[in-house]
């Protein structure tokens, strides 16, 4: 989910990608917004064509990245290395419901004011346990709605995650680095300290060029690509403060898909 320029609006981006989980049976009906069923509807001409010529679909990276992160996410919950979760620029992914539904974690969902209002009404509509949503903002160093704000009311005792989606590739190669040191410094905090996100790196072949066009053209504003291969992005994680850092490809099965990658990184 990207952020919004303003704090009261939610990007077309993320009704499409809200609209998206639903149909692929990431989220439940409840989820879905009417902008995001617009929005889905007018695109599938596109992306029908995209698939039948082999070429990249937003839709494809999509579904490959959010699966790959519920795998990276299950995971370490599984071990028992995490009992706490931030999602930040949650959007209107339904992850910390259905992770709520399967554990007994403590589950945060952090945005902006306008999504954030938007996103607990939406849950309302739902059964079972319900993740917590607060506000954030992902830039603030410090301050209330800082991630630092955020973590002194999390348990320090237990270990804890930070995820983000769809975030990274919309801010330059500062900001990112900025996020990563604020919250490698904040899960350094807890007894184990977990990243998971997603990040789309330059293009090295014609099919991932062909992809970077589509996502720019998707989501209608400029995608920063900011590292060439996964080893300099693993370097600026370590950088950043995550001595243990890697990257694989969210998926293989569409050409959307092996255009995303995820982290797997840990203090």
């Amino acid at each position: 989910m990207l952020l919004p320029r303003g704090s009261q609006a939610i990007s077309p981006t993320g009704h499409y990608t809200g609209y998206v989980w639903v149909r692929h049976g990431l989220a439940p009906a409840e989820l879905a917004t009417p902008e995001g069923r617009v929005l889905f509807h007018a695109l599938e001409p596109a992306m029908r064509v995209s698939r039948l010529l082999g070429r990249p679909t937003f839709e494809g990276l999509l579904v490959a990245r959010h699966r790959m992160l519920d795998v990276l996410l299950a995971g370490a919950i599984d071990r028992g290395e995490v009992g706490q979760v931030v999602e930040i620029a949650a959007g209107l992914s339904a992850r910390g419901w259905r992770f709520k539904q399967r554990y007994p974690v403590t589950y945060v969902e952090a945005d902006l004011p306008g999504m954030a209002a938007r996103k607990r009404k939406l849950l309302e509509r739902l059964d079972g346990p319900l993740p917590r949503v607060e506000t954030i903002d992902a830039l603030a160093d410090d301050g209330p709605h800082s991630i630092h704000a955020l973590a002194d009311t999390l348990d320090p005792s237990v270990g804890t995650a930070i995820i983000t989606e769809g975030l990274l590739n919309y801010f330059d190669r500062d900001a990112v680095t900025g996020m990563w040191r604020r919250f490698a410094e904040v899960l350094r905090r807890f007894p184990e300290g977990a990243y998971f996100a997603d990040l789309v790196l330059q293009p090295r072949s014609i099919v991932e060029r062909i992809g970077a066009g589509v996502l720019s053209a998707v989501v209608r504003g400029r995608v920063h690509l900011h590292f060439a291969d996964e080893s300099e992005a693993a370097r600026a994680l370590r950088d950043s403060g995550f001595p243990a850092a890697e990257l694989t490809r969210a998926g293989q099965d569409d050409p959307g898909a092996r255009l995303s990658h995820v982290i797997d990184a840990w203090t």
